[in-house]
């Protein structure tokens, strides 16, 4: 009779254990930047990690950095020029990985206008969207080309970077990303053309990264959500017309021309190794923001970010 007991015992499923909750406050609405979220969430990689993984988009996108650090959410999506600022402000949180590993930002100007070269911005309006940052990173591209701040006229545009370009109230604008708003102009019509930071004075950043709260961090949680991201930016680079069917059907608002070639232009830019940390790209980029007058006291990188797949 217990031989016959233990073996209906055997053949009961096994209990089913909760997953780990884990919210995730993105940085603006959902679209291909997010690619490795998405796909981990919906091929099932967060639940192989026994993690359930709310995504939330935020109201504001100065939020996500400020609601982790009150411990609102496990993991917040933000910038690296940001990570600095904000830690220079007091704010107790750090990088714990990456989701896009090369700048998206540039200086966009129409492909008809009259500048050519950094040089042809003597003169010029330029739109900018957010002050301190986006100065600093147009101060050192005029200055790559013998400019300063006082050669240009500079035009708040309040986020309406491509408009203001297309109707010619600016002649550039700074804070474009290029994987979005230049192909907006492109299916308004309106050839665009990028001159990059990172070509002209400015130290090559993270755009993307993710943010948890210094102080109690859970870091065995936080590497299995980096485990599924990473296994999904994988998935995404060997998989990519399977990923964008499965990335677009999440909703029909991205199931449009400017989200399927911002799709192809974010691919080549998606960290493979989320958990990896380049700590001299870390050092270089505060230097360069201390010497902009943008930072007040430099931080050990240990403060600023750390390598969850090296400890």
């Amino acid at each position: 009779m217990k031989k016959i007991l233990l073996v209906l015992l055997l053949l009961l499923p096994a209990p089913a254990f909760a997953a780990d909750k884990l919210t995730v406050l993105l940085d603006w609405y959902v679209n291909p930047d997010h690619a490795p979220i998405i796909i981990a969430q919906e091929k099932g990689f967060f639940a192989e990690q026994g993690l359930e993984v709310t995504v939330i988009p935020p109201a504001d996108p100065a939020d996500p950095p400020k609601l982790v650090a009150a411990g609102k959410a496990e993991i917040g999506i933000s910038y690296q020029p940001q990570l600095h600022l904000m830690l220079d402000e007091g704010l107790p949180i750090v990088r714990v990985g990456t989701l896009v590993t090369a700048p998206l930002n540039c200086l966009l100007v129409r492909d008809d206008g009259s500048v050519g070269t950094l040089a042809d911005l003597k003169g010029k309006k330029i739109g900018y969207s957010l002050a301190g940052f986006e100065q600093a990173l147009l101060s050192a591209m005029l200055a790559s080309a013998g400019l300063s701040l006082s050669d240009v006229e500079l035009i708040n545009v309040n986020w309406s970077i491509s408009p203001s370009l297309m109707s010619k109230q600016v002649d550039a604008v700074i804070g474009a990303f290029r994987n979005f708003e230049l192909t907006q102009m492109d299916l308004a019509g309106v050839k665009g053309r990028c001159f990059y930071p990172e070509e002209a004075g400015v130290p090559a950043y993270d755009e993307l990264i993710y943010v948890a709260k210094r102080d109690g961090l859970d870091k065995p949680l936080i590497r299995r959500f980096l485990a599924a991201t990473e296994k999904a930016a994988n998935y995404i680079v060997n998989h990519q017309e399977e990923s964008w069917k499965i990335f677009s059907g999440t909703a029909p608002e991205l199931q449009d021309e400017l989200n399927r070639r911002a799709w192809a232009d974010t691919l080549p830019r998606l960290s493979l190794q989320p958990a990896a940390l380049d700590s001299g790209r870390y050092v270089r980029f505060q230097d360069f923001l201390l010497k902009a007058g943008l930072l007040k006291n430099a931080q050990p990188v240990s403060r600023i970010a750390i390598d969850l797949g090296a400890e």
